[in-house]
């Protein structure tokens, strides 16, 4: 499997603004990440990568002071198709549409005239099943300017990201890290992997804006758990 390709779109000839990054650094390949701030919307979309993690906030297991107790643990959920995401703190609601693989194995994304929608990988879980549920957007369009996930890197450990499904269920998640990867390590496992728990990843993209290829170089990636 290799990871979602999501590009920051067509010839550009300025750099596009800016979109915040995770809070602390976004790894080499944005060496002057900025605090987050959801004043500054960008957003592009995943590469494949597998490896190195340049995280902006501290790990969820290294900040949990109490063992979980699974009597309270949210049961997953049913398979049914993800509708809508909304994320309060970054002002998003946006329709999702269903999205696969490409014929060379990447992840598709949405089309960059539809960059204010979202994309859910649909071979893996639905969000509010056990197992990874994977949603992806574009972080801007030369066409249209700051996409869907433009303002992904400012979300911090605890905000909350709402999916409907269309069996009528709303899932809520929050979320455990904020963290920024080099397209050239994407970690494939950590985002399209196994879970034993109802978990959401969404991935854009970040860092720096590399104009001669078109793209940004790393990707933002939120991980969440379903809390209700």
């Amino acid at each position: 499997m290799v990871g979602a390709g999501l590009l920051g779109a067509s010839v550009r000839t300025v750099p596009p603004p800016r979109p915040p990054q995770p809070l602390a650094q976004a790894g080499p390949g944005d060496p002057t990440a900025a605090q987050a701030g959801p004043g500054d919307p960008t957003t592009s979309a995943p590469a494949a990568v597998d490896g190195t993690q340049s995280a902006d906030q501290a790990s969820a297991a290294e900040e949990a002071t109490d063992a979980p107790n699974p009597d309270l643990a949210p049961v997953g959920l049913d398979r049914s198709n993800p509708t809508t995401i909304s994320i309060p703190r970054i002002g998003v609601d946006a329709k999702i549409m269903s999205l696969g693989t490409n014929p060379d194995g990447t992840v598709q994304v949405p089309p960059l005239d539809q960059a204010q929608l979202a994309g859910w990988y649909s071979p893996g879980a639905s969000p509010g099943e056990v197992g990874n549920a994977v949603i992806v957007g574009h972080v801007d369009s030369a066409k249209l300017g700051p996409a869907v996930f433009f303002n992904l890197g400012a979300l911090q450990r605890g905000d909350t990201i709402t999916v409907a499904r269309e069996d009528g269920r709303s899932v809520t998640f929050a979320v455990d890290e904020v963290k920024s990867y080099p397209k050239t390590a994407f970690p494939t496992e950590l985002v399209y992997g196994p879970s034993d728990k109802p978990s959401l990843r969404v991935v854009t993209c970040g860092g720096v804006f590399d104009q001669s290829a078109g793209s940004y170089l790393n990707n933002i990636i939120v991980l969440a758990t379903m809390t209700q």
